[in-house]
């Protein structure tokens, strides 16, 4: 159905590659990616518990390999820029709202607490700093998707209407290019290239799971490429390869599960940018949990109970901010809580 539409825009005269997203958003949330965006999220709030982390430290390393690329990539596949410059701004306003108020806070804390890569030395410089060109902490990620979007947006709009789907990407390119260089530097290089990478995928009116093709056959080659340690690192092209097996097995994963269980994954999916700013809550509250479940050797066990009591307290908040009418001050929208179902 996508590729009739498209071939009838392209006969229309109008670029099939800008016009993709016509077809796209014609659309309701896709229930895969909801299921990856599940997925990862739930590995970002396990390997961002310390107690976790440090246990396994080779599965930390293997698993930032891929989960935040695989996030980018989704992000910049998912990414709107048909909306008008108010409508566009208007949605990263209030990505940088909770993003303030959260980094803020954690710059705040990491300068009287004793947390890895914290402030030595707070002042409004720092602050200012951290905020707006190098964010301390787990937020870094709302920060690159604030920077890379309004960029992709801008060259967007400067292409508009014209058959140039090629030039436009390799301005794109080269301007996250300079946003990541040593004169700039506000944010990774290889960060930004996996949001590009979204954004061409996009752009090739190529559906995500026709390119991420859902495959059991995947985890030979993600073990092969897991076994070594050199190769656990999303700047290079092994990383880039597990994160597209990670992709492939989490789409295989999804084929196999139950109705109930990927009706969860998806609302759990579906309010990741609710997870992502409280999470870092309640991955510091559940440290008192790590005596109380040493019985466990393995900590499996203090795993499942910090990720549900993270995942719940989450939604809590949020609940919360809804019934007291306090997000539309905080997220922009009178309810924040995506429906079940």
């Amino acid at each position: 159905m996508d590729r009739r539409i498209g071939r009838l825009l392209q006969v229309a005269g109008v670029n099939r590659g800008f016009a993709a997203y016509n077809v796209v958003h014609m659309k309701s949330r896709v229930a895969e990616l909801d299921f990856l965006k599940c997925v990862f999220i739930l590995l970002m709030i396990a390997f961002h518990l310390v107690y976790i982390g440090d246990k396994y430290p080779y599965a930390k390393t293997l698993v930032y390999t891929f989960h935040m690329p695989a996030f980018l990539i989704i992000s910049g596949y998912l990414m709107n820029v048909e909306k008008k410059a108010r409508s566009f701004l208007r949605m990263i306003f209030w990505i940088f709202v909770p993003y303030a108020v959260m980094e803020s806070g954690y710059v705040v804390m990491s300068s009287v607490l004793p947390v890895r890569g914290g402030v030595d030395v707070l002042g409004w410089d720092v602050w200012l700093e951290k905020l707006f060109l190098h964010p301390v902490g787990p937020y870094w990620y709302l920060h690159t998707l604030m920077v890379c979007g309004l960029t992709y947006y801008a060259v967007y709009r400067m292409f508009a209407g014209r058959k140039a789907p090629l030039s436009f990407l390799i301005v794109l390119s080269l301007l996250y290019g300079v946003e990541a260089s040593e004169w700039v530097g506000v944010v990774s290089l290889s960060n930004a290239l996996y949001f590009l990478a979204g954004v061409t995928l996009r752009h090739a009116s190529i559906g995500f799971c026709s390119f991420f093709r859902p495959s059991w056959w995947a985890v030979l080659p993600f073990v092969w490429l897991a076994s070594d340690m050199s190769n656990l690192d999303r700047s290079l092209l092994s990383g880039v390869a597990l994160t597209y097996l990670s992709v492939s097995l989490s789409l295989a994963l999804y084929r196999l599960l139950p109705e109930k269980a990927v009706r969860s994954a998806c609302f759990i999916g579906s309010n990741t940018f609710i997870l992502l700013v409280f999470s870092p809550i309640f991955t510091m509250l559940v440290k008192p949990l790590v005596p109380v479940f040493a019985f466990d050797p393995s900590g499996m066990l203090f795993l499942f109970v910090s990720l549900c009591v993270t995942v719940a307290g989450c939604f809590v908040i949020a609940w919360g901010m809804d019934r007291l009418h306090l997000s539309p001050f905080f997220w922009g929208k009178e309810s924040m809580v995506q429906s079940f179902g």
